[in-house]
């Protein structure tokens, strides 16, 4: 039965028992922000089960484009690694909105599967919540399913209703149990019925899960019973297809072949398995639908979604060795298999072209650079990428973090997702900085200067001159709105030379505004950013305009410390270091600056005693005007990216003397005490120095004392002790692990002589395929080899499982190799295993990540060899 023929028996089987068809809904689900893509049957219903909405019908069926690419629902990386993970997919549904409840559901779903459909009872099994006396006996009693294919499925989370057979929409609100529906493949698929320790085994296959939502949980836990119990179901398209086309992966499907085909046609693929046409054949539909929803490829949201979908659609193509634009081209043979059903597809067929050629050939010309950029760095370190790496493939060549991971997981690479994800916060705290610049920029505005008298006190009576709202002048601000305000007069410092805006509050009457940041909206006009925590603020109101004292305190130490240490980094490192650029915050202070070579740890320490010798000296800062060229005369320097006037402000700190407009400490000893936290470099003869000051300083400092007590605590000794112990103990981790080495060695060679005795006969060549428990790829070598030398004319294949993937190794002695080769025979293994492999032909070796294939890969080995030997 072909795919569309399922999907229009399906809707013509519920339409005849009285559901109205209702077509699919859009993949962007519609004034619903909990979610960013559709991802089941139900969504365009939930309103209407949380008794929000209604609708001219009762009962409701339809066939729901779903997409599970990100959040709770992300199959991203199985797709084309396993039979039934998509990114996209069709998912059936009936649902009854009050109407009929469990007695009918499960009477439409039986008569459908096994009349309509036609599938043997005898290959169904249902299980039931294990409180579900009603659902249980519908199933035992009416439909007359016996008893031991009923499977009762427990609370196996910890608490009442936590079960993969009670369904709640979220913590609070509609839920109740389900039934599902399972398929059983056959003995010859290993795996056992649901709720059985094999039960993650591919014979038993889930079809379709009947929810009914009978109880509303409340913030208490209550479970009150709903006035109207409702149904809701949902059986994928995709698997049902595959059981009654006969095949056990959603792959092998007519709807799937096809695409699979093309994808092979654009690439010049020759292997129809090859799991990267079966990735490109499953992404055609996820991209092409969602250009039709009207999303289109970007750096966020569903754009990026899109983005991140196509571009491990084109990695793939890559891989296959298509370095041209083919992607596009599949959605013609895509629309051939599903516009009669989607009309929408058809007509949009020209637009979903032309947005996956652009994006194709935009990524095109960075694909080939990012991958010798991986190639590179995985060359150096074929165990572990590095986050810093897998940002700059994101940022700078467009790879998405699950396309790195993807490449990663094929090579059983480890990935540093922890430092990715560091090195994106610091991207978007620099985008939001900037963009609030830009913000700030934009607003127009023809009023007069703002006075600044934050050098001197920190609160000032004002008068509010202007208002902004989204970068239009207004006449007032309401309570919960957020804008600019811009004062007659302000203590704020607005961002400049590298340190941040000051926050704070602006108090008026009866209303009261929370400064975030302030920004210049001009060279000379101030912009307090920020909202209005409650009132009415108006245009011509007097204020309070007051300065977080601790958060300018912290800032100006740390503005004050880098004035000292750019002074010192000239001391230790040369007259040629100059200052290339700085942020200064509440939390640190970054300088960069021009020298060619990482410092020493004995050079950062000079820095921190020369800095710390200055606080310590305790001397008043002074600030006098003058011009600049008088400035520059008396020994003041300019810093990098300031722009200065005829008039300058000349700073002395201790013994530093720079031109600065910024807010500091009134003496050195108030920054109370420095210290740097981290060197390192960032552009060709740039290096950046980060440091913290007072509160901050002391904080690291008393951390590193807790860490090196508590070191020195569990490895016995004392501080001073510390290095000395750490050297004994790792002289003794060498010595077990040089002990633990010999004692695996001599395991491998017992378990060879155990192995040995398993191995049969198949025309004169001894076959053994064993699992190695525990085994890495050493000992799997050393086992071979002694394997090799006692079978004499052999064929071997020795796996292992750790972590969820697999490690495996073909040997063939010289003497079979004109027969059997060990490349072909690991490949043989690999691929039912998720993987692929190759090598020379007495000794090769792979890894999969699909381990639950295993038992039966090896046990087919013999069969093969019998073909050659």
């Amino acid at each position: 039965m072909k795919s569309s023929e399922i999907r229009d028996k399906f809707l013509k089987f519920f339409e005849s028992k009285g559901h109205s068809i209702v077509r699919s809904s859009p993949l962007v689900p519609g004034n619903d922000p909990t979610m960013l893509l559709t991802n089941s049957g139900m969504v365009q219903f939930k309103d209407v089960f949380l008794g929000l909405d209604t609708r001219p019908y009762s009962r409701a069926t339809s066939v729901q484009r779903c997409v599970r690419a990100g959040g709770k629902h992300n199959d991203l990386e199985n797709v084309g690694y396993t039979a039934r993970h998509h990114t996209f997919f069709e998912m059936l549904g009936n649902f009854s909105f009050g109407d009929y409840f469990k007695r009918d559901a499960i009477q439409y779903a039986w008569e459908l599967l096994t009349k309509v459909y036609g599938l043997p009872a005898e290959k169904l099994t249902v299980t039931v919540y294990i409180e579900d006396d009603e659902a249980y006996d519908i199933w035992a009693k009416e439909i007359g399913v016996p008893v031991e294919r009923i499977i009762r499925i427990g609370d196996n989370k910890g608490a009442r209703y936590a079960s993969d057979n009670f369904w709640q929409m979220a913590d609070t609100g509609p839920c109740g149990p389900c039934t599902e529906i399972f398929y059983d493949h056959g003995p010859e698929i290993w795996g056992g019925p649901p709720g059985s320790p094999e039960e993650d085994g591919d014979r038993f296959i889930e079809i379709w899960n009947l929810v009914f939502m009978q109880f509303n949980r409340d913030e208490q836990g209550n479970m009150p019973r709903l006035p109207k119990p409702c149904v809701d179901t949902g059986m994928g398209l995709e698997r049902l297809a595959a059981v009654l086309q006969h095949v056990h992966s959603n792959y092998e499907i007519d709807l799937f072949q096809n695409l699979i085909k093309a994808a092979a046609r654009e690439t010049g693929a020759t292997d129809l398995a090859n799991n990267s046409l079966k990735v490109i054949a499953d992404h055609i539909r996820a991209c092409s639908f969602l250009i039709v929803d009207g999303i289109i490829p970007g750096s966020e949201g569903h754009g990026y979604v899109l983005r991140r979908i196509i571009r491990r659609a084109l990695r793939h193509g890559h891989k296959l060795g298509q370095s041209k634009p083919f992607f596009y081209k599949l959605v013609a043979d895509l629309v051939a298999e599903m516009g009669l059903a989607y009309p929408e597809l058809s007509e949009a067929q020209a637009r979903v072209e032309q947005v996956l050629k652009q994006e194709e050939e935009r990524f095109g010309e960075t694909l080939e650079n990012g991958m010798k950029i991986l190639e590179a760095q995985l060359a150096k370190d074929g165990k572990n990428l590095d986050g810093a790496t897998a940002f700059t493939l994101y940022d700078t060549y467009g790879f998405p973090l699950d396309l790195t991971a993807d490449i990663c997981r094929e090579r059983e690479i480890t990935l540093d997702e922890a430092g990715f994800a560091a090195a994106m916060e610091q991207q978007k705290k620099t985008a939001r900085a900037a963009g609030k610049f830009k913000m700030a920029a934009g607003v127009e505005y023809a009023g007069a200067k703002t006075p600044f008298v934050g050098y001197e006190k920190l609160a000032h009576d004002s008068k509010v001159i202007a208002l902004y709202a989204d970068g239009v002048a207004v006449q007032q601000l309401s309570a919960g709105q957020s804008g600019i305000v811009v004062l007659d007069t302000t203590p704020f410092y607005a961002e400049s030379g590298g340190q941040v805006g000051d926050q704070g509050v602006i108090d008026a009457a009866a209303a009261s505004f929370k400064v975030e940041d302030t920004l210049k909206i001009q060279a000379d006009v101030f912009g307090h950013h920020g909202e209005l925590s409650h009132g009415v603020l108006k245009v011509g109101d007097a204020v309070a305009a007051a300065v977080d004292e601790a958060t300018r305190g912290r800032t100006i130490r740390n503005h004050s410390a880098t004035h000292l240490m750019h002074k010192a980094l000239r001391e230790v490192l040369g007259g040629h270091v100059a200052q290339k650029g700085s942020l200064v915050d509440p939390d640190k202070t970054r300088f960069d600056f021009s020298h060619n070579a990482p410092m020493t740890a004995e050079q950062i320490s000079q820095v921190e005693a020369i800095v710390n010798k200055e606080i310590l000296a305790n001397q008043a800062t002074q600030a006098q005007h003058m011009s600049f060229d008088d400035a520059v005369k008396h020994g003041a320097m300019a810093l990098f990216g300031e722009k200065y006037g005829d008039e300058v402000r000349v700073l002395d700190i201790g013994s530093s003397r720079e031109l600065c407009g910024g807010v500091h400490v009134h003496r050195t000893g108030d920054i109370g005490l420095f210290k740097i936290i981290g060197e390192g470099g960032v552009a060709a003869g740039i290096r950046r120095v980060e440091a913290v000051t007072g509160e901050g300083a002391l904080a690291l400092v008393q951390t590193l004392n807790r860490r090196l007590l508590d070191a020195a605590a569990a490895l016995k000794t004392n501080p001073e002790e510390l290095g000395q112990r750490i050297g004994q103990v790792q002289d003794h981790v060498k010595a077990l692990e040089k002990e633990l080495a010999a004692l695996k060695s001599k395991l491998a060679a017992g378990q060879g002589d155990e192995l040995a005795t398993q191995a049969v006969d198949v025309n004169g060549v001894k076959v053994l395929a064993a699992v190695l428990d525990g085994a890495d790829v050493a000992r799997l070598r050393e086992t071979m080899d002694k394997l090799k030398d006692k079978l004499k004319t052999a064929a071997i294949v020795l796996a292992s499982v750790a972590d969820g993937k697999v490690s495996l190794i073909a040997g063939v002695t010289a003497d079979a190799t004109a027969k059997v080769k060990a490349g072909e025979l690991v490949n043989f293994v690999a691929q039912q295993v998720g993987g692929k492999g190759g090598g020379r032909p007495d000794m090769a070796q792979a890894g999969g990540t699909d381990p639950t294939n295993l038992a039966q890969a090896l046990a087919g080995v013999p069969a093969w060899v019998a073909q050659r030997a």
